[in-house]
């Protein structure tokens, strides 16, 4: 069965740093195209990054967080990360690691067939 578990979330002041984990169970993830979105509320989910399964293809960042947030993987650990720095109150969203076995990195939530739970960031002094 097919799991993904995100973590790392929580509360940080403007200017912090988290760094969240998305933990895959029943998918190769070196074959795995993963993403990360965001959703704040009365917002549409955005994406946020990615890391593509084609190895030495660009990974994908939003324009609002480049520069800021790093995507990286552990193939042997099944888990992708998101390291965050100089957080934004405008980065106050629950976060969502999704997963897709064919094809590239999209921004594209519907592209993505399995989603994880969310993990709730908050950045507030």
């Amino acid at each position: 069965q097919l799991q993904l578990v995100e973590s790392g979330g929580g509360l940080v002041q403007p200017g912090g740093s988290l760094r969240l984990s998305c933990a895959t169970s029943g998918i190769t993830l070196a074959g795995s195209t993963i993403g990360w979105f965001r959703q704040a509320p009365g917002k549409e989910r955005e994406g946020v990054s990615c890391i593509s399964r084609y190895v030495g293809r660009t990974d994908y960042y939003a324009d609002s967080v480049k520069g800021r947030f790093t995507i990286s993987r552990d193939n042997g650990k099944n888990t992708v990360y998101l390291q965050m720095n100089s957080l934004k109150p405008e980065d106050t969203a629950v976060y969502y690691c999704a997963a897709r076995v064919y094809g590239g990195c999209s921004d594209q939530h519907d592209a993505y067939t399995f989603w994880g739970q969310g993990t709730q960031v908050t950045v507030s002094s």
